[in-house]
């Protein structure tokens, strides 16, 4: 008999490489499913029960309601990897459609990512802190997940080759390189702000204690969101649209192999997603197609 549903889902949070923010929304998400199901034996989940569960999930917005669903599925393919079930049960699961009587509609605009005037005003927005620039700047020109930056070490950067090594998803190492902007902005915030004392890329200092740490993603994420304040522009943006962005620029300059390789994705399918011409990029072709005709 498999183990506890509760057994496997502890495994899966307390796998290494993932990010505070990352263990917490699996927390969050699974615990529903866990008070009803989680002292069963993972193989007696089947995806009746599965489909039932997400069913009743009717509160939620189609787009979460499409999160749950995607973790649920990373679940289960961890209970195959780990051979306590055969096959996912709910694998090629359709996901559920917006409800256009609750204001839920598709947008084919499936990638949040920033426009150039939008990079403009985040860099001069951020240009009075040399740490959360350094950070941002990496973030675009690398293309790496905000965790996987956090998690470098001083010494994991290649300065001579603009690059370093991360521990991506699935526990797979992959080379990120950044651009020599990037490179002299990292550099001014090495020389001045960062913490010797710590082996960490980016460090903190904690304000009553004095003590050195690692720079946290709640910590980044505060100094990130008090610094685009007050920019109606960047409203709603994430650290994470970085790296959307860093892909964006790059469909159609390398082929989608190299780029699935620059990001880490698993999937090829993941990769196909920034294909997708996003309606704010259509209204720019049209527009410059019309002032060419006129």
């Amino acid at each position: 008999m498999s183990p506890p549903l509760a057994t496997v889902a502890t495994e899966f949070i307390d796998r290494p490489g993932l990010s505070e923010a990352t263990i917490r929304s699996y927390e969050f998400t699974l615990m529903p499913l866990l008070q009803q199901y989680g002292q069963w034996p993972t193989e007696l989940i089947d995806r009746e029960i599965l489909e039932t569960y997400l069913n009743s999930l009717t509160g939620l917005r189609y787009s979460t309601h499409h999160r749950h669903q995607a973790i649920l599925q990373a679940l289960m393919n961890f209970a195959v990897e780990r051979y306590y079930i055969r096959a996912n049960p709910i694998s090629r699961l359709p996901r559920r459609k917006p409800n256009p009587h609750r204001g839920e509609h598709n947008s084919d605009q499936v990638i949040r990512y920033l426009t150039p005037d939008q990079l403009m005003v985040l860099y001069q927005a951020v240009a009075k802190d040399r740490r959360t620039e350094a950070l941002v700047r990496l973030l675009h020109r690398s293309g790496a997940r905000i965790s996987e930056l956090l998690a470098l070490d001083l010494v994991d950067v290649d300065f001579k080759d603009y690059r370093f090594q991360v521990l991506g998803k699935g526990n797979k190492k992959r080379w990120c390189f950044f651009s020599a902007d990037a490179q002299d902005s990292l550099q001014k915030y090495l020389k001045y702000y960062r913490h010797a004392q710590s082996p960490a890329l980016f460090t903190a200092q904690h304000r009553l204690s004095q003590q050195i740490t690692r720079l946290s993603y709640g910590t980044a994420y505060k100094s990130f969101k008090h610094l685009i304040s007050g920019h109606p522009e960047l409203e709603g943006i994430r650290l994470h649209d970085l790296r959307h962005t860093f892909a964006t620029e790059r469909v159609g300059l390398m082929g989608l192999e190299e780029l699935r390789a620059l990001m880490g994705h698993q999937n090829i399918q993941t990769t196909l997603r920034y294909q997708k011409v996003t309606s704010a990029q259509a209204q720019q072709a049209a527009q410059k197609a019309f002032q060419s005709l006129l």
